[in-house]
């Protein structure tokens, strides 16, 4: 499902219409990007919860030419599907 499917789903479920939906749709990934952005979590009860998780430095290996590269120390999203969530996809 891409993006447009899924503003026409959420439209269809919530008698919204597409625009409206989109909105919604927006708002909703915005306030979840801004919360990461200053280190909160999202929770969402019996769905997930959305999360930073911190990467520490470390060393690698270029594949390419074998030589070993540092790896800076990153944050990255993360998604933990809650227990409701999980039920229903092993349904």
């Amino acid at each position: 499902m891409n993006k447009a499917e899924l503003v026409a789903a959420i439209a269809d479920n919530a008698g919204l219409t597409k625009k409206d939906a989109e909105a919604a749709l927006k708002a909703f990934t915005d306030v979840v990007a801004a919360e990461l952005k200053k280190g909160e979590k999202v929770s969402l009860v019996g769905f997930g919860s959305f999360e930073v998780s911190k990467r520490a430095a470390r060393e690698g290996i270029n594949p390419q030419t074998k030589q070993v590269m540092k790896i800076k120390a990153s944050k990255a999203p993360k998604f933990k599907a809650g227990k409701a969530l999980k039920e229903l996809v092993n349904k």
